[in-house]
């Protein structure tokens, strides 16, 4: 009887973890894990000038290869990663097929250690340097998913495939709004092309990195994938409108968008009563600007009366302006009060240059924080100091008491000498 309770019980957790199974399959999970996991394209330079040889007596193609293998040995278990070429396969003369040879040498996704170092093994300087159509490819290399997304371009040249102009490539990357930041290295400290990988860099909000030696490059690509690793705060997109009526509603959060040149953003949040709004505004020059800028953010009632404002400027030696406010919401005794909806008001003047795209609009970053208020009026005390008025107190009474001691022991001391 036992035994065939026994042999009961086992079937009925055998049917049991069948059922869990067929119900949460494994495939799932890990296809939730792949969706969140941070993903790196690593973008490398395979033009024929890479054969030259000035990196601590090497070729820039071998120092390339040793630090693709230290880094393919670091990189995370979390990250997905990918390689992507420019320039490795057409050896010719033809522009036009030149500045189409970019391909995929090792899809992004998990990281098989051997066949990531295999494929690197295979390359060999040859042709262009279509650094523009490169990145477009390796954009829609890291499409899908809700984790971070970088491209790590590595490359000692500048672009040859104009008027495909890599840096417009990477502003229409970064107003997609799709979180993806691109960072570049360049092996050469060649002015035009250290230029020009900084644009590309600073559209993106990434980092333009001049590296001369093989540990350095390795030391540099290394962090940059662990970067990708850390838990970030992706910004959210959104479009502000040109007036307070038609801005969409915002909620406690970070986001993006564009501003063109001389262009109002708007946007709303609703604020309930009790609460206080904290946003801040940062606005980016991502391409040459003339100096003397600014930027304001301003909130304003729905009739248009202003509550408060913030205001930046900046003289040409900073990439990045910010400003912020703070609103607090009185309370209410009316339990059943409304939230009042406040017009968040964005403008820079910032001016393009002599002959410099005036679209997309300048990037900027906005964050909204609706936190709860002061609730209680004891909650700040006399002269704003809130319940540090009784820390302040107490040490004044104790410092007073310690004045009155010292003295006594002092006339005491006095006294006891003229004593003796």
């Amino acid at each position: 009887m036992i035994r065939t309770q026994r042999l009961a019980a086992g079937v009925c957790a055998l049917l049991a973890a069948l059922t869990a199974g067929l119900a949460f399959p494994a495939g799932a999970v890990a296809d939730e894990t792949t969706a969140t996991a941070p993903k790196v394209d690593l973008v490398l330079d395979v033009s024929g000038s890479m054969r030259t040889k000035d990196m601590d007596g090497g070729t820039r193609m071998a120092a390339a290869k040793q630090a693709f293998n230290e880094v393919l040995d670091a990189t995370p278990e979390n990250v997905l990663l990918g390689i992507r070429t420019l320039g490795a396969n057409y050896p010719g003369d033809d522009r036009k097929t030149g500045c189409k040879d970019t391909a995929q040498l090792y899809p992004v996704g998990p990281l098989d250690r051997t066949e990531a170092k295999t494929a690197v093994a295979t390359l060999s300087p040859t042709g262009w340097t279509p650094i523009g159509p490169a990145l477009l490819k390796s954009a829609d290399d890291l499409d899908g998913g809700t984790g971070s997304k970088r491209i790590v371009l590595i490359s000692d040249g500048e672009d040859t495939c104009a008027p495909l102009d890599p840096c417009e490539v990477a502003r229409e990357i970064a107003a997609k709004g799709i979180g993806l930041t691109i960072d570049t290295l360049g092996l050469v400290p060649n002015v035009t092309m250290r230029r020009q990988l900084s644009c590309i860099a600073e559209a993106t909000g990434g980092t333009y990195t001049s590296v001369e030696h093989t540990d350095e490059l390795t030391d540099r690509v290394n962090q940059l994938v662990d970067r990708a690793a850390d838990p970030v705060v992706t910004p959210v997109a959104t479009e502000g409108a040109a007036s307070c009526a038609k801005a969409p509603t915002l909620k406690s959060g970070l986001y993006t968008d564009r501003a063109e040149f001389g262009q109002e953003r708007w946007y709303r949040v609703d604020v309930k009563p009790g609460q206080e709004l904290r946003t801040s505004v940062s606005v980016a020059a991502d391409r040459t600007v003339n100096p003397g800028y600014g930027v304001l953010l301003r909130a304003v009632t729905t009739h248009g009366r202003e509550i408060v404002r913030g205001e930046a400027a900046g003289n040409g030696r900073t990439d990045v302006v910010s400003t912020g406010l703070r609103y607090p919401k009185a309370e209410s005794d009316d339990e059943d009060a409304p939230a009042e909806t406040v017009c968040v008001q964005v403008t820079h003047s910032y001016s393009a240059a002599a002959g410099v795209k005036t679209t997309p609009g300048m990037p900027l970053e906005l964050t909204v924080d609706l936190v709860g208020g002061p609730s209680q009026a004891s909650d700040v005390a006399s002269f704003g100091l809130g319940r540090g008025w009784w820390l302040l107190g107490a040490l004044v009474l104790f410092g007073f008491l310690a004045g009155v001691l010292w003295g006594w022991l002092s006339r005491w001391r006095v006294a006891v000498w003229r004593t003796n």
